[in-house]
Formats: structure tokens, sequence, C-alpha cells
């Protein structure tokens, strides 16, 4: 997508809030589980809620296009879980049983 726009950027083969180390992504997730603005916000103090407003009216705007996108950087992070599993094993069997045992303690 070529494009200019006033709060967003696209680079490091990703969208970004513009002149920020936030992405799109951070922002569209917590907007899509309910968080409203200024709850993003507290989590994002470095975001100007204009800025908050502008990531989602761009996700809005380009809707289709950014559930694409998010949805291929999910399948390539299954991807690369994947392949460092592959690699090591071991480290991926303990993490599994930390994992399990961390389950356990909250029940």
């Amino acid at each position: 997508m070529n494009f200019e726009h006033q709060y967003i950027e696209y680079r490091d083969s990703g969208y970004w809030i513009k002149e920020k180390r936030v992405s799109l992504d951070s922002v569209v997730y917590q907007w899509r589980d309910g968080l409203s603005p200024e709850t993003i916000r507290e989590c994002y103090p470095v975001l100007s809620l204009k800025e908050i407003y502008g990531a989602i009216s761009f996700y809005l705007d380009h809707q289709s296009e950014i559930d694409e996108y998010l949805q291929q950087a999910e399948v390539e992070e299954i991807e690369i879980r994947q392949r460092i599993r592959d690699l090591y094993p071991e480290a991926a069997r303990r993490i599994d049983e930390l994992r399990h045992t961390a389950k356990l303690r909250t029940r």
C-alpha cells in the first residue's frame, strides 16, 4: 500500500505510529480487544490521544488490507516459533514444562 498519512508510516516491513516505536498492530489489537483510546494511551504514554484516534481511523479506512497484513504476520510468527522449536527441541521441552507448571499454580 502506497500512502501518505498524518499518523501512520510504513517502515521496516510494518506499520508504525509516525516517528514512534509503537506499531499500528499494538494499537489495533488492543482496540479490537475492547480497550478505549484513553486506556490504550495509558499503555503507551508516548502516544497522544490524537495519534491513537488517528491510528484507529487509519485501520478503519484500510481494514481489509490491515486485517490481511495482521493475519500474515500471525502466520509468520507461528512459522518462526515452529522453526525455533525444531532447532532447539530441548529448550522447547523445558519451556513447555515451565508453562505447564505455571498453569497448575494459577488454578
